[in-house]
């Protein structure tokens, strides 16, 4: 037999979360026009409904002058002044004025408007209270004072011979199921267990309402919070990834461009067709550095679809197809290159994600600059290997070099740090520095999720 697992709550458990005592928030409140204009409005209308009552003779027993009567209506008409300001203090002063009104002037107390403003009354302070535990126990004492005196009037005190007897002529008339006097003592208990229960449960519903439209607007304000910050990293993360781009492709053409200037000087009076090669060369890479820049730019004014200037659409960004042409335009007199791409299934290479390209192409045209500026090496080879059916999918870029650093030249540290960050972008593993034999290794792989492997 299953049992349930929703644990058993007392009573007073359940009166204190639908009541929230130990919820901290504060409901913001504060003394406005608005409620000198409720009090001014609930004085008139509360003054004018007590002279037609006066009209039809209901206080004509009062002894109390004129003044005070409605002295006492105008009184409690503006505590509603102060209902959101000091809640549970005007709760309280409301309370004695329904007693003290009650006791000298029942009339004036009983008539329709004043009801109105004590259950107002009541209700704010339930509704504005700053802490709900001393709701709990300024309320609570406020009901079980009335009641007190109502079953103080009831029990012992003149109202009950009164009530017998202005009810006795009617008692033969009466056909109800209990005695006049029963039925009329029920009715007026259940009548203001209704009016305090309604003024106490309708504020706590409206705290609760109060508080559920402040947690929206906590949830809203973090919401857009933290989309301003997601924007504020996409935007970051852009301008890095195209720094990186701006790097690679000026480093690595620039250099083209020196190396092969210099080679076309030397040899420009000797060996003129030498030096017009090597002056191809340079008009090749000056093309090909301002035909990828311009790519960026366009990148930067029209990401959506790629146009730059409402003309031409940006070239397609290079990848894993253009190595070899990559790895041989580094190819100069004193420096050979090589290239090799291994595919542990065939096919392997192509099925790559083309952004997964771009990093391998970026990370090797890195490492081709740094070997011409900065190394003596004669030789590098470029190696590319994937492997997508293994146990641990991998794409993996490896250059390696024969040479040595080259005395007096050193570089910013920057183009290493872009090819950490393309790698760590990718979870990639990087692996730079000398070989234990000679020379200089820059490797970097890639896992492989399923999807990409399997592509």
């Amino acid at each position: 037999m299953s049992q349930s697992t929703t644990p058993h709550r007392s009573v007073r458990q359940r009166v204190a979360q639908f009541f929230a005592f130990d919820d901290p928030w504060v409901r913001p409140g504060g003394l406005t026009t608005q409620d000198w204009v409720v009090g001014a409005v609930a004085t008139v209308v509360s003054v004018v409904l007590l002279e037609l009552t006066r009209g039809l003779g209901a206080m004509n027993e009062l002894e109390a002058p004129r003044w005070v009567q409605v002295g006492a209506v105008v009184v409690g008409a503006m505590l509603l002044v102060g209902r959101r300001q000091w809640p549970l203090v005007v709760a309280v002063l409301g309370a004695a004025h329904m007693f003290v009104v009650g006791v000298t002037m029942p009339q004036v107390m009983a008539q329709f408007a004043m009801q109105v403003i004590y259950f107002a009354i009541f209700f704010s302070g339930v509704a504005w209270a700053r802490s709900r535990r001393d709701m709990g126990v300024v309320l609570g004492g406020v009901v079980v004072f009335m009641f007190a005196w109502l079953a103080w009037q009831m029990a012992v005190g003149v109202g009950m011979d009164s009530l017998r007897r202005e009810l006795e002529p009617r008692a033969a008339e009466s056909d109800g199921l209990l005695p006049l006097v029963t039925s009329y003592v029920l009715l007026t208990a259940i009548t203001n267990v209704i009016y305090f229960g309604g003024a106490i449960i309708g504020g706590q519903v409206s705290w609760r309402a109060a508080r559920q439209g402040a947690r929206l607007g906590e949830q809203a304000r973090t919401i857009a919070d933290q989309a301003e910050e997601l924007q504020r990293q996409a935007v970051l993360a852009e301008r890095l990834r195209i720094a990186r781009e701006l790097h690679d492709v000026v480093a690595h053409h620039v250099s083209v461009i020196g190396i092969q200037a210099g080679a076309s000087r030397r040899v420009l009076t000797t060996d003129p067709p030498a030096a017009t090669a090597a002056l191809s060369q340079v008009e090749a890479s000056s093309r090909e550095a301002v035909a990828q820049m311009r790519s960026l730019v366009g990148a930067l004014r029209d990401p959506a679809d790629g146009v730059s200037d409402g003309r031409e659409r940006r070239a397609p960004e290079p990848g894993l197809a253009d190595l070899a042409t990559l790895v041989g335009e580094a190819e100069t007199a004193g420096l050979t290159t090589a290239y090799e791409a291994v595919e542990a299934t065939p096919g392997a290479l192509e099925e790559l994600p083309g952004p997964l390209g771009l990093a391998i192409y970026r990370i090797v045209q890195e490492a081709l600059t740094n070997v011409r500026k900065h190394s003596t090496a004669n030789h590098v080879g470029v190696v590319v290997r994937v492997d997508p059916s293994g146990d641990k999918p991998f794409a993996e870029v490896e250059v390696v070099d024969n040479g040595r650093p080259r005395p007096g030249t050193s570089g910013s540290g920057l183009g290493l740090l872009g090819v950490r960050e393309r790698a760590a972008a990718r979870r990639g593993l990087v692996e730079v520095g000398p070989r234990v034999g000679g020379g200089y290794r820059v490797r970097v792989r890639f896992p492989l999720e399923e999807r990409e492997g399997a592509r």
